[in-house]
């Protein structure tokens, strides 16, 4: 037994029922009742009649089979070192003491510093006194350039 599909609402049509329409451009429609057929030929959209099956294809109405929803993984936080410290050392940094941290922080603060004076002084000893420059008039830009209007 041969079964068709309602052209406008997407229900099956048995044998030997509904109707059967041929448009001009030889094309044809099946409908399985004149409701159909009647608001198919009224121009009707069948995505916006909420009763038709197109319209519950685009709304998602009516599927059993995913039933069970999509499980999500929860994020699970996992530690890790950064570049240039391990895990351990991260650990030891947190459970010191702020008072501990402190003392660290200004020490190498002192360290740097003299570094730094060490690195200035070394530059001052290697630098050599420049000679001074002959400093004749003073000549403007635009004298510079041969224009009359420097005067």
């Amino acid at each position: 037994m041969k079964v068709e599909i309602d052209s406008f609402s997407g229900f099956r049509i048995y044998a030997s029922k509904g109707r059967l329409f041929v448009r001009g451009d030889s094309k044809i429609f099946r409908f399985s009742t004149s409701k159909t057929e009647s608001l198919f030929l009224q121009r009707k959209n069948p995505r916006k009649i909420a009763w038709t099956q197109v319209y519950r294809r685009m709304h998602k109405k009516g599927i059993t089979e995913e039933v069970a929803k999509k499980r999500s993984r929860k994020t699970v936080k996992h530690q890790r070192g950064i570049v240039g410290a391990d895990l351990a050392a991260i650990a030891a940094r947190r459970n010191q003491s702020a008072q501990a941290r402190a003392a660290q922080r200004t020490s190498a603060i002192q360290k740097a510093k003299a570094e730094k004076k060490a690195k200035e002084e070394k530059k001052e000893k290697t630098k050599a006194p420049k000679a001074p420059v002959a400093s004749g008039p003073k000549v403007s830009k635009a004298q510079m350039k041969g224009s009359k209007s420097g005067r």
